[in-house]
């Protein structure tokens, strides 16, 4: 079938994007499902820093690749093999493809499937097949997903079925800013009612675990940022305490209003700094967080010594360390509870041919997440 979709042929673009217009909105054929995989009409799909780290250069892929990875839909059509899922069931795309059978996935870890990781490197479907071309020549997928057209061929397992009742623009967030997020929180973290934390970096997926540490009983919750539109947008959402990370005080000023440290430091900004910060402001005994993906040549420095001796922990986590079809369900059924408002993260909607003006929003700041809003 014909589709439109937002295709990247070059890396490295440079803002403004409405201007460079590094995506561009091309008529591609896209392939049906093929064994244990399903076609879907996209409802809506997020716009992620994930994405524009490609557009910039900062996270190599194989182009040309249909961006997208964080979205809803409808199952239009299912492969063979294909038995727990049918047409008109609603569905949100996970941007890790799991296996089930690799030693990861196996242990309950399926945010690290191995062939799943393999499959996002090389632009393909966890089949290793791409189901997007033009003129004949291949389309790379992004993450499993390429989910900014109008429909995605995409693996069973790369989609968990929702409540037909959740609205599909707010479900969107679900794939992976609030897996993301929450899951941060609850599952890396080892989260407890009672603690503090503090949070650096509210995009998206800040304020998702900021609105998760609410619902889980933080006592108190720490917002940093550079933009202090959004740390009142936190304070407006539980944060207790804000800080602009531009002040050059700003370590000495959160560890004496957290009496030496927060519990739990969780970082979501994508930079060294920011990590430094979340590590410095982290109480003896407590854990460190990091969901943030710098370029590849980053390195954090670290005092062995007060590692040992305070008995610090620091943590990777990817995907919120999610079981996807375990945790999806559980936060969207706090959602619809009223204890997860995720819908007041959405600050944009946006039709396919503004999605450049989108990136340019989010690469200034001026977005919580928006979406390509397709039905």
């Amino acid at each position: 079938m014909k589709v439109r979709a937002a295709v990247l042929s070059n890396a490295g673009a440079t803002p403004k994007y409405e201007d460079s217009k590094p995506l561009t909105i091309q008529t591609v054929d896209l392939d049906g499902p093929g064994r244990d995989e399903v076609l879907i009409k996209i409802a809506a799909a997020g716009l992620c820093h994930s994405d524009l780290s490609v557009i910039n250069g900062d996270r190599p892929r194989p182009l040309p690749m249909a961006l997208g990875h964080e979205a809803s839909g409808v199952v239009e059509e299912v492969g063979q093999g294909v038995t727990d899922l049918q047409p008109g069931d609603h569905v949100v795309v996970v941007f890790v493809p799991s296996c089930g059978h690799c030693e990861p996935c196996a242990e309950g870890r399926p945010a690290l499937c191995e062939p799943g990781a393999a499959a996002n490197t090389a632009g393909t479907l966890l089949s290793g097949a791409t189901r997007l071309a033009r003129d004949g020549a291949p389309i790379n997928h992004h993450l499993g997903c390429s989910v900014f057209a109008e429909y995605a061929t995409v693996s069973r397992r790369s989609l968990v079925k929702i409540d037909p009742e959740m609205p599909l623009d707010t479900a969107a967030l679900f794939g992976c800013a609030v897996l993301t997020g929450m899951g941060a929180v609850i599952n890396t973290a080892e989260f407890k009612a009672g603690m503090s934390v503090a949070v650096i970096g509210l995009g998206g997926v800040g304020m998702a675990a900021l609105i998760g540490a609410v619902a889980a009983g933080a006592r108190q919750i720490v917002a940093v940022d550079l933009s202090e539109s959004r740390l009142e947008f936190a304070r407006s959402l539980g944060a207790t305490d804000v800080f602009n990370a531009k002040n050059p005080e700003v370590e000495a000023a959160i560890r004496c209003a957290t009496s030496g440290g927060v519990d739990r430091a969780l970082e979501f900004a994508g930079s060294i700094p920011a990590l430094s910060l979340a590590y410095n402001i982290t109480r003896r005994g407590g854990t460190t967080v990091t969901a943030g993906l710098p370029p590849a040549s980053a390195s954090l420095a670290l005092s062995v010594t007060r590692l040992v001796g305070e008995e610090r922990s620091l943590r990777g986590s990817y995907i919120g360390t999610c079981v996807p079809s375990r945790d999806l369900p559980r936060y969207m059924s706090m959602h619809m509870q009223g204890r997860l408002p995720v819908e007041r993260l959405l600050t944009g909607r946006l039709a396919l041919e503004e999605i450049n003006r989108g990136f340019d929003l989010l690469h200034e700041g001026a977005a919580i997440r928006q979406i390509v809003q397709f039905s």
